[in-house]
């Protein structure tokens, strides 16, 4: 856009999570190992004048996941239809579904519709104004894909297609990359299932960070300067001045700048970068999703009983969830995910032998004032129990359900996060490793805002920010973040005089109009009431979305 652009980072190496580990000659992904929604990294690239193709090699995976059960069953999930129809006919047939594919496909529909509304109408659309409740192409969305569907489980939902527990279990999982209980996660996040089976899982071959390497190579091209191994020690602010100044680095020096936009987690950045605020504290206390207690090993042989993607499953499958995301700890018999890229890129392991990653979801670090979480290890000693504890209890399982496959004994190599890991070396709060939860009232306008209240030359990107959390997410995000600045540094921002601005007032007032007509003054009371409750949580005086979610839920 012609602007120019430094970017300041505290490690050497970019991507923060999403980086690459290597000893021994085994390579492991740090973070995201799924390449999911495609087609939102290839408009990242064409936006930046590029092809993804002439940057990344692209692996299919296929399957999709090894699910393995408890009870030794293992179910294959797949986009080849064939062979999904008679996986599913094996687990769904005995519990009296009479056609277990046509399910699956009526389930996928759903799920599509939900994709593709989400990709059109909110991953890439900006929500930072009330008012963006009012576009006229909103309603005939909620319409078509039924706005009951918010207050509807994923887990309920899927219940309504498929028969057996283990197939609803394995249509529900991946809502923890949501960051969610598939019991509280609303049944629009079967999109989730959407792009994994319509559009693929994907693996790119060199490792994740290889998505890394093109974006920052493509920067370097247009003259981006990146500063590795330069901790930034505050965002800098005046009193009294509604803008920004630049940054001032670990060692003193600033750097001076129109606009800052801050990649780092954002909960930790209002709280450690800024002049602290009520609204720091209101963030501090926000649901955040799990953090995880990740096992790198490196084997000394090959394991073909595990595929690319494998998920274990608890068979105390809703206690595992609710350990989690509800009590805030390590399950007492937790789901993990294992993750074998060696399986779908040889070059990630020596020959003859195999690279894992095993990740072990768990409740985020204890949290003063939250309301259920403020018990729990509080340093990395006592939090060394809980980790011995894990790697006994994934190796034990793997032992039991891989026929008795003796992982302990071939591990040559082993890296271990936990979340203090994750909290000091990517500063991320509480050590949660997907940032805010997707609960409804932290998406949408009620999420945090890519652009700070006060300060409107301060920008957010990331996954406590909006739209939301997930790679491919954060991508679609950083596109309407990069429009907002340079409208920002163009004098162009949307503010209260813009026809979006004025379609909303007229939309309110318009609700308003028809309370009056259909119930009298109350309803119009209660309007108004809602707009005043509105403007006070834009200007972080109250959690309006929290108050109203939960009266619903009532």
């Amino acid at each position: 856009m012609g602007h120019r652009v430094t970017v300041v980072e505290k490690n050497d190496f970019g991507g923060g999570r999403c980086s690459l580990l290597t000893q021994g000659g085994h390579r492991w992904d740090q973070g995201p190992s799924l390449y999911l929604m495609p087609e939102i990294f290839s408009a990242a690239f064409e936006a930046l004048g590029e092809r993804v193709e002439d940057h990344i090699t692209l692996h299919r995976c296929d399957p999709a996941y090894r699910i393995h059960y408890a009870d030794g069953r293992s179910l294959e999930l797949s986009s080849n239809l064939t062979s999904m129809g008679s996986m599913l006919e094996e687990f769904e047939r005995p519990h009296g579904n009479e056609d277990p594919l046509g399910s699956f496909l009526s389930f996928l529909k759903e799920a599509g519709e939900n994709y593709e509304e989400s990709i059109k109408h909110v991953l890439t659309k900006d929500w930072a104004n009330w008012w963006s409740f009012f576009r006229p192409e909103l309603f005939p969305m909620l319409w078509r894909t039924g706005a009951l569907r918010i207050y509807d489980s994923l887990f309920a939902r899927a219940s309504r297609y498929f028969k057996s527990d283990a197939v609803r279990r394995a249509m529900t999982f991946s809502s923890m990359y949501m960051g969610m209980s598939p019991f509280d996660a609303p049944a629009t996040y079967s999109l989730l299932q959407y792009a994994e089976y319509a559009k693929g899982i994907w693996y790119p071959i060199g490792g994740f960070y290889k998505v890394v390497e093109a974006f920052e190579s493509i920067g370097r091209k247009l003259g981006v300067d990146f500063k590795y191994g330069t901790a930034v020690k505050r965002i800098v602010t005046r009193p009294g001045s509604k803008q920004v100044e630049g940054v001032e680095l670990a060692d003193g020096t600033t750097i001076e700048a129109d606009v800052v936009v801050s990649n780092a987690d954002l909960v930790w950045t209002y709280n450690n970068l800024l002049p602290k605020d009520p609204y720091a504290k209101t963030l501090a206390c926000k649901d955040q999703t799990c953090s995880s207690i990740s096992f790198y090993w490196g084997l000394s042989q090959t394991v073909p009983s595990l595929g690319g993607h494998n998920i274990f499953l608890a068979e105390a499958y809703r206690d595992s969830f609710d350990d989690i995301f509800q009590r805030g700890s390590l399950p007492t018999e937790p789901s993990f995910y294992v993750n074998v890229p060696s399986r779908l890129d040889p070059t990630a392991a020596p020959p003859g032998k195999d690279t894992l990653v095993v990740l072990v979801p768990c409740g985020p670090l204890p949290q003063e004032g939250k309301k259920g979480q403020e018990t729990g290890p509080r340093s990395r000693e006592e939090f060394a129990e809980v980790t011995k504890r894990a790697r006994r209890q994934v190796l034990e399982t793997l032992r039991r359900r891989l026929k008795g496959v003796d992982i302990e004994q071939l591990i040559e190599h082993e890296v271990v996060n936990d979340p203090f890991d994750w909290q000091e070396r990517f500063s991320l709060w509480r050590g949660s490793i997907l940032g805010l939860s997707h609960t409804i009232p932290q998406v949408l306008w009620f999420r945090p805002s890519p652009q700070h209240r006060k300060y409107d030359n301060l920008f957010f990107v990331g996954a406590s920010t909006q739209p939301g959390t997930g790679v491919p997410v954060v991508v679609a995000g950083s596109g309407v973040v990069a429009d907002k600045v340079d409208a920002h540094l163009r004098g162009e921002s949307e503010g209260w005089a813009s026809w979006p601005a004025l379609r909303g007032s007229i939309g309110l007032a318009g609700v308003m109009l028809l309370g009056l007509a259909l119930a009298g003054i109350a309803s119009s009371v209660v309007a108004i009431l809602a707009l005043v409750a509105g403007l006070a949580h834009y200007f972080g005086l109250v959690d309006v979305g929290g108050l109203v979610y939960k009266q619903l839920k009532v």
